[in-house]
């Protein structure tokens, strides 16, 4: 497996040799934040082309297939067309909050995006923290909706950010019990170690058996609902809300809205392959060693990309399988059934690893 690391390395030092320590690590700091932002707007075109498609599939149409072979075009011709709208404001909003709130949500987004490990010492932020900083930095996403439902001084945007601040909030605790009983399994809050440790010793999915399957599933629930996508989506539900929380903005305040939700889709996917799946490690078969070496060839960042992407498809049709639920289902859903679940799921991962059980 190709160590990123060792590219980077290499650009440290070559760096420094032509300029001073700080500068050089200015200038990669830049870079990395160029590269963060142009994989942010290129991971949210293809979801949103994706997720086009796949809707069509389940509804039995074909999607965009106008501008474009295939519709490829139809995602860039909207965001076009988004850039081009005036950005209005209204009169009776507070507007230095409405203004600030959708770059709350997208620097939420971005920071947690960063955290993801794409590639053996492919990492861009890593710490021996590393859920925890990304649980931390996720929830400040919460304060963006709740800014822009208040500040619209629209009852419809207030409900719908009161909706989501209370959905999210609730769900949160079951992404956090779930990836504490992964924390138990692995012994480690750093991706880059959860990461080997699961390409040395096997998925944690596989290690962890019937506890790690049932706590994926209840991530991919909770995911959904951490991301106000269907069957979880009352704070922007149409036929009461108008569109939610987000109701008074156009233009590209919108749009940050709106390629933010998809990033978080992305990120909840690829924290999913990170925690259950391997991260960018491969299959293995004990006893199969030239599957295994030909599957050692296969980049990191191909398996981390491929895996998430799979993991997204799965979102995406339990978005389009299921009729949403009304607002009291969904924090019954979580208070009475999911948190006490994963409690217990908790406790017997516990019982698991300090008994030996586990693989």
């Amino acid at each position: 497996m190709f160590d990123f690391q060792i590219v980077s390395t290499w650009l440290h030092g070559l760096l420094t040799g032509v300029m001073p320590e700080w500068a050089a690590i200015l200038t990669e700091s830049v870079l990395v934040a160029l590269l963060i932002i142009t994989l942010y707007a290129v991971f949210a075109i293809v979801l949103i082309y994706m997720e086009r498609k796949i809707c069509a599939f389940f509804q039995c149409r074909l999607g965009p297939m106008r501008v474009g072979k295939w519709g490829l075009l139809q995602v860039f011709s909207d965001v076009f067309k988004m850039l081009t709208k005036e950005i209005i404001e209204m009169r009776q909003s507070d507007r230095l909050l409405h203004n600030m709130a959708p770059f709350l949500v997208v620097a939420a987004s971005m920071t947690t995006f960063a955290c993801l490990p794409w590639n053996m010492g492919g990492h861009i932020i890593d710490f021996n923290v590393g859920v925890f900083f990304f649980l931390a930095i996720g929830s400040i996403g919460v304060v963006g909706i709740l800014l822009a439902g208040w500040s619209s001084n629209n009852k419809y945007s207030l409900i719908g950010a009161m909706r989501s601040g209370a959905q999210i909030i609730s769900y949160e605790l079951s992404i956090g019990m779930v990836m504490l009983t992964m924390i138990c399994l692995t012994g480690t809050m750093s991706f880059s170690d959860i990461c080997q440790q699961q390409a040395d010793y096997g998925w944690n999915i596989l290690r962890g058996h019937v506890p790690a399957v049932l706590a994926f599933i209840i991530y991919l629930i909770a995911g959904n609902a951490e991301c106000n996508r269907g069957p979880f989506d009352l704070p922007e539900s149409e036929s009461e809300l108008t569109a939610g929380y987000h109701t008074e903005y156009s233009g590209m305040h919108f749009g940050y809205y709106y390629l933010a939700e998809y990033l978080n889709l992305f990120i909840c996917a690829g924290m999913a392959t990170t925690i259950f799946l391997g991260g960018w490690a491969p299959i293995y078969f004990p006893g199969l060693e030239g599957f295994n070496d030909v599957m050692a060839l296969i980049p990191g960042c191909v398996w981390f990309l491929g895996k998430t992407f799979f993991v997204v498809f799965l979102l995406m049709w339990e978005r389009w399988t299921f009729p949403r639920l009304r607002i009291d289902q969904i924090l019954s859903l979580e208070w009475k059934y999911l948190l006490p679940f994963t409690m217990v799921l908790l406790v017997v991962m516990a019982l698991c690893v300090s008994l030996g059980l586990t693989f």
